[in-house]
């Protein structure tokens, strides 16, 4: 179960928007935890660095309580959350000027080659067991790839919703995260090759409270 499922009984997130909007400090706090993992996932996978991602969602989570009164239900309240920790992900990209480490772009298929780069399509990075080789060979690809595939396979968002959140059209997103693929796909058949070097190191920190918003 991800921090943004709920048991049986609990009030969903409408509900708790409308208690959170009307000043219901309980409320909110719950929301935060509900979603607070998930917002720590993307932002942790599009910035490649622990402490970027608790510094970036820090950030998300003092802006959702800033801008909730603005959540329109257009979208689920999950996917309005992520899109904002995709913004303050990209800002802390920005703001740290960092720079990806290429994985060998010159290997990855141009953008007409993009359906071919892609052929197991769908939710590759759901389907790696291995989170701590997932967030290893992650950070190798490169961020104009990684940032549309983690939106669409931790953030849920759908084509047009990234390429609205990244302002670059729809065929440009499909392009990139086919691309994405195909080289996160050559790094875990390295990763994963018989000696190939020692496994990574790298854990998923456990699930925890978010930090408080006040």
């Amino acid at each position: 179960m991800t921090t943004a499922s709920r048991s049986a009984g609990e009030p969903d997130d409408a509900a708790l928007v409308a208690a959170a909007i009307g000043g219901d400090r309980a409320a909110m706090d719950r929301l935060l935890r509900r979603h607070y993992d998930r917002i720590h996932a993307v932002c942790r996978r599009i910035t490649g660095s622990d402490a970027d991602a608790a510094d970036a969602a820090q950030e998300a989570m003092i802006a959702v309580v800033r801008n909730l009164a603005s959540f329109d239900g257009r979208s689920s309240f999950g996917t309005w959350v992520y899109r904002i920790a995709t913004n303050a992900s990209l800002d802390e990209l920005r703001r740290r000027r960092r720079r990806p480490v290429l994985a060998e772009p010159t290997e990855v298929p141009d953008d007409h080659d993009a359906h071919r780069a892609d052929p197991e399509g769908g939710r590759r990075l759901d389907q790696i067991d291995d989170r701590m080789l997932l967030d290893t060979v992650l950070r190798q690809v490169p961020e104009e790839f990684r940032v549309p595939l983690v939106l669409r396979d931790v953030g849920d968002l759908d084509y047009a919703e990234i390429a609205a959140t990244l302002d670059v059209p729809v065929g440009t997103v499909k392009s990139r995260i086919a691309r994405g693929r195909a080289a996160l796909g050559r790094l875990l058949d390295a990763g994963n090759r018989p000696g190939s070097g020692e496994r990574p190191t790298v854990h998923d920190p456990p699930a925890h409270d978010p930090p408080r918003v006040t």
